[in-house]
């Protein structure tokens, strides 16, 4: 039976580091999975990632534009893949926008809320993995990168903002979510994600 999984966290939390190991442990066990990520999974949303990673842009325009190329995504992507069976890990889904655009931008959840029920009022993922780091720790694991996105670029206050939307959502729906201690050294880290794999 396929399944729906979403990693989710902030810049610099690690996710996007064991994502891939995820993916092959359970190609190991024999699962058929599509690895992908937001923005982006589909030419179109490439495209659109490039500009929201890059333009500068009002919040409501990065708002639209995120649910845009994530109903392309939807369609082009994750649905196919789960109606054929196979299993689907997304670097960010849903989450991101209301940690990103609502608690880190300010937007209005109200509004978000409608558009995630809009474009996916059918769809949730079956597990979010939400790597959960300090703030501090992330500013200093993005330190060592050479070109910073506008995101990235943001100040602490912005992502500390972000790490407290993704609590709340969190904590709006806590069976659906693992949340992955991302302080962590990597083994540590590696043993948790272990104990998900086993248990899915």
């Amino acid at each position: 039976m396929s399944k729906f999984i979403t990693f989710e966290g902030m810049d610099g939390a690690g996710k996007s580091t064991h994502l891939a190991w995820f993916a092959d442990q359970l190609r190991q066990r024999g699962l058929d999975v599509v690895v992908t990520r937001e923005p982006g999974g589909t030419p179109l949303g490439e495209q659109l990632r490039e500009m929201l990673l890059n333009q500068p842009m009002s919040m409501g325009t990065e708002a639209l534009l995120m649910f845009a190329s994530r109903m392309e995504h939807i369609d082009q992507v994750i649905k196919p893949a789960l109606q054929a069976g196979k299993w689907v890990i997304s670097d960010r889904f849903s989450d991101a926008s209301f940690a990103y655009q609502g608690a880190g931008r300010g937007m209005d959840w109200d509004k978000l809320a409608r558009l995630e029920q809009w474009v996916h009022a059918d769809l949730q993922p079956d597990l979010t993995l939400f790597f959960d780091v300090p703030v501090e720790v992330a500013r200093e694991r993005l330190s060592n990168n050479v070109s910073l996105d506008r995101f990235e670029q943001e100040q602490s206050d912005f992502f500390e903002r972000v790490r407290g939307g993704y609590h709340q959502r969190v904590q709006q729906n806590p069976q659906r979510y693992a949340v992955i201690d991302a302080a962590q050294s990597m083994a540590k880290v590696k043993r948790q994600l272990e104990e998900i794999v086993s248990s899915i």
